[in-house]
């Protein structure tokens, strides 16, 4: 089994420990991180998380209508600073997230799937980043969004509970084979 995290910035091969996809500079967040805490200093229940390679101004706690509003304001603000760099954008549930733009799960998938060949594979997501993923996978793919919404993927699942229960279902029929292939 494998794992992609983070955009596809962050790959786990089978038995394998955790690699970075590629080589990237993390020098853009000197210049953002700035801009992104100004808007969550403007916005009660908004926050910043700054991961190794991304940031993301988060809003689920927030008023929606006001979030709305700076929502779109910080997008302009950023798609404006960010046009000539490498970086891109990325519209979620309740966050905008700034990520190098060579990097998405499509891509991931894509460069994972011409590496090797895979018995199985199953791709699970609950935001509009997982699209490029969903788009990317071969038809024998199995592929989930989380939540009822428009999607590329084959299926949806309600919420997380169902997720659980489908995982929780897959490793006792097929627990010891997983395990051994981590």
């Amino acid at each position: 089994m494998g794992l992609v995290a983070e955009h596809g910035v962050w790959l786990k091969p089978a038995k394998q420990s955790w690699r970075i996809a590629k080589p990237l500079s993390e020098e853009w967040k000197r210049q953002l991180l700035p801009i992104l805490e100004s808007y969550a200093d403007r916005l009660p229940g908004a926050s910043v998380e700054e991961k190794e390679y991304s940031a993301a101004w988060h809003y689920r706690l927030a008023d929606p209508e006001q979030a709305e509003f700076l929502r779109a304001e910080l997008t302009d603000h950023l798609l404006n600073l960010t046009a000539k760099a490498d970086l891109q954008i990325f519209q979620g549930s309740k966050v905008v997230e700034i990520g190098h733009a060579a990097t998405d799960k499509g891509s991931a998938v894509i460069e994972w799937l011409a590496k090797d060949h895979y018995d199985f594979v199953l791709a699970i997501g609950d935001d509009a980043t997982d699209e490029t993923l969903f788009r990317a996978l071969p038809e024998s793919a199995v592929s989930i969004r989380v939540g009822v919404t428009g999607t590329h993927a084959q299926r949806n699942l309600r919420n997380v509970a169902e997720v659980a229960d489908l995982l929780h279902s897959l490793a006792d029929t097929y627990g010891p084979s997983l395990k051994s292939a981590l």
